[in-house]
């Protein structure tokens, strides 16, 4: 199975479908302003490259990964994460609490369970872009 990103490819090895695939990018988030296809004629602000860090260290693990990969398909609740991924509820709390801190995730309570759902599914593409690197990389 081939990831795509509409008819882009994912990890395009050419720099011209590259630069394609940052303007579909653009395109799907709308006007960003200065900088959305971040092509920095100089480095961004250390705000910016913080907050940055932060994010990717909040979705650098495994479980937090494949959470993501699982509320990218539709809100789920903790025990539906918990049979999914076939780790313990406790581990999978642990994460969300993470996940849901640097703002990736966001829960809303229905009834006795809280349905989680990605806040801003642009950084599923994220995931996926790593995920699909990882298994260029592997075959």
């Amino acid at each position: 199975m081939t990831l795509s990103h509409g008819d882009v490819p994912l990890h395009p090895d050419r720099a011209d479908e590259l630069g394609s695939a940052m303007s579909v990018v653009a395109h799907e988030h709308g006007d960003a302003g200065p900088g959305a296809l971040a092509d920095y004629p100089v480095p961004p602000p250390r705000e910016i490259l913080a907050a940055a860090g932060e994010l990717l260290r909040a979705l650098a693990a495994p479980v937090r990964i494949a959470i993501v990969l699982q509320l990218r398909e539709s809100h789920r609740c903790v025990h539906e994460l918990v049979d999914a991924l076939g780790v313990p509820q406790p581990l999978v709390s642990q994460h969300l609490k993470i996940l849901k801190a640097a703002g990736v995730v966001a829960g809303e309570r229905s009834g006795r369970e809280v349905l989680y759902r990605l806040a801003d599914h642009h950084l599923a593409h994220i995931v996926v872009d790593a995920v699909a690197h990882a298994g260029e990389d592997t075959a």
